[in-house]
């Protein structure tokens, strides 16, 4: 009897770890790709309706700084980046996680560093000379080269502070909505999000914005979350 009831709290304890294993498992890669295919499919039926890239027609001597931001984000979307915001250890300047993952900040951040504008050192020299006028959200007594940069508030703060500040209001204002721009929503639950306004835009001159929340991708969604902020940098 005390075998048989040992071989059941052996089955239990199995079923319980592959549940938990396959719960890891659904809110990483799994849950990630199945995003990633009904956006895909979603953008399909859109796409028809989209115009064509103005950027990419441009010979490479003629790009400007918003130029080279954009086709970094392109290249982030067109690399189908994984959503990973987790803190990371990286070098500095210059430094990075690994290529084939990254936040919605990182998509800034490679756009940006596209253009040979190192978002790492501007916002780590920053707060370096101004700590508390950055958040004080997480706990930290100086700044961290690894992740400041990366988290959406302290980018808010660097932009209000050294970059351009632009309308959040679309409809009225699209002469104000350049591609390279950078904009910001907050989701309803209050966590903020990113992207970098597209040279793509809807049959209504709506634009398209390059952004992660599971890959990297360029949608129509400038309108799905409420905007907090529009910027142009340099």
């Amino acid at each position: 009897m005390k075998i048989r009831h040992n071989k059941f709290i052996i089955i239990i304890a199995i079923i319980i770890v592959l549940l938990f294993a396959f719960d890891i498992v659904f809110k990483g890669k799994v849950y990630q790709i199945s995003c990633y295919v009904i956006n895909e499919l979603k953008f399909k039926v859109e796409e028809k309706f989209v115009s064509d890239s103005l950027v990419e027609a441009k010979p490479v001597e003629e790009l400007t700084i918003q130029d080279l931001i954009l086709l970094g984000a392109r290249e982030e979307a067109e690399n189908k980046t994984l959503y990973d915001a987790s803190y990371a250890a990286m070098a500095y300047p210059e430094g990075d996680v690994s290529s084939d993952i990254g936040a919605c900040t990182d998509v800034v951040i490679r756009a940006l560093r596209n253009a040979e504008i190192d978002l790492q050192q501007l916002i780590h020299e920053d707060m370096k000379e101004n700590f508390e006028l950055y958040p004080q959200r997480w706990g930290l007594s100086e700044p961290d080269p690894n992740i400041d940069h990366r988290r959406v508030h302290n980018q808010i703060v660097f932009l209000e502070r050294h970059g351009e500040s632009l309308s959040t209001e679309v409809r009225g204002n699209l002469e104000e909505w350049k591609w390279g721009d950078i904009v910001y929503w907050s989701f309803p639950d209050g966590s903020l999000h990113t992207g970098i306004v597209s040279d793509r835009a809807t049959r209504e001159g709506i634009p398209l914005v390059i952004h992660n929340t599971s890959v990297t991708k360029e949608e129509n969604c400038l309108f799905r979350w409420q905007i907090i902020g529009h910027y142009r940098f340099p």
